[in-house]
């Protein structure tokens, strides 16, 4: 089969002829990869900055987003059967460990994650497990969902986990409306019933952010400094959470800035620092809050929201061997919205 391989940090990935995956497990599930999401996780990836974090063996095969229809299944599996269109959580689990058993699968002590510790599924076949898979509603398709499996999945942690903070008349400000934050919008549209403002330096990105549930938008081409007061205007003196989508640069140091006190920080996005004086977390008494990618649970209660229309992801489509045309496209911000590897398709 053709996959996406690292096989050096800071090269480009390569398309490969590698063996298909067997099951050989009686809980192990054989996907045919219909779709595969390309995530900026998968930039640090290739940068080498999960390499300490996750220990991978090179080369290995990229992708962690991942959606596609059963081929195979193990002798045990009852839940899913050869056909079913399916995503894939990231994680692939094992049901046994004390963060399994309390619903917190995302910190499994015995995970693999595919795409950034064992093969993933920019690939025409991926090998996941029985947990793993999320049968979707008749109405979706796997190249309409597939980013949504860490993208709109760690999106919609991140509004899970504020949503007792964002009651009526509450502010929230949403920092990036690309590839993550444009689910992060809709997400927030759907379930809350907070006035949502969007930070963006990109006219479309706002655009788009306008027309799926964003109340206000600053584009964030002037001073740092200036952008913090357009919100804090907005907002009548700051929010109630910043959700930080992009998390680079001069992001968390805005996103603090833009708190009313007793706020949120949520970072969602990273590769930068957050630095608050401790003063300043103590007599604000505001919050700096991380966020990993969500649950098994929260996957499933994602996709009976997008199957219900609330949420809907903009992609653009590239076939498998396109792989760093999409790369390039992402780094140098011509995505709106997300990129989709499709195998099988020229």
């Amino acid at each position: 089969m053709k996959a996406v391989r690292v096989h050096s940090y800071g090269g480009q990935p390569s398309v490969d002829e590698v063996a298909e995956p067997k099951v050989t497990g009686p809980f192990d599930v054989l996907v045919q990869i219909g779709a595969a999401g390309l995530c900026r996780t998968d930039l640090h990836v290739i940068e080498g900055q999960w390499a300490d974090i996750q220990k991978p063996s090179l080369p290995y095969i990229l992708g962690h987003e991942n959606a596609g229809w059963v081929r195979e299944v193990g002798s045990a599996v009852h839940n899913v059967a050869p056909g079913d269109a399916v995503i894939l959580h990231p994680l692939v689990t094992c049901g046994l460990c004390v963060a399994c058993r309390l619903g917190e699968d995302s910190h499994c002590e015995n995970a693999t994650f595919p795409g950034l510790n064992v093969d993933g599924g920019m690939a025409d076949f991926l090998l996941s497990n029985a947990r793993a898979v999320v049968k979707l509603d008749a109405s979706l398709q796997p190249v309409q969902v597939a980013a949504l499996a860490d993208a709109g999945l760690t999106a919609y942690h991140a509004v899970r986990k504020a949503q007792p903070l964002l009651t009526p008349g509450a502010h929230v400000v949403v920092i990036g409306s690309g590839g993550l934050g444009h689910i992060g919008v809709q997400v927030l549209a759907a379930t809350t019933a907070a006035t949502i403002t969007v930070v963006d330096r990109s006219v479309p990105a706002l655009e788009l952010a306008r027309a799926i549930g964003a109340h206000h938008t600053v584009e964030a081409n002037d001073s740092a400094e200036s952008v913090v007061r357009r919100v804090q205007d907005i907002t009548g003196g700051g929010a109630h959470v910043v959700m930080d989508f992009v998390g680079e640069q001069s992001t968390p140091g805005q996103g603090v800035a833009m708190l009313r006190n007793r706020g949120s920080y949520y970072a969602i996005g990273y590769g930068a620092e957050v630095r608050v004086p401790t003063i300043e977390l103590v007599s604000r008494e505001i919050n700096v809050v991380g966020n990993l990618v969500g649950t098994y649970n929260d996957l499933a209660e994602l996709m009976t929201l997008t199957a219900q229309g609330h949420v809907t992801l903009h992609t653009k489509t590239y076939p498998l061997e396109a792989v760093n045309e999409a790369i390039h496209d992402l780094e140098t911000g011509k995505l709106v919205g997300r990129g989709i590897l499709v195998p099988g398709t020229d």
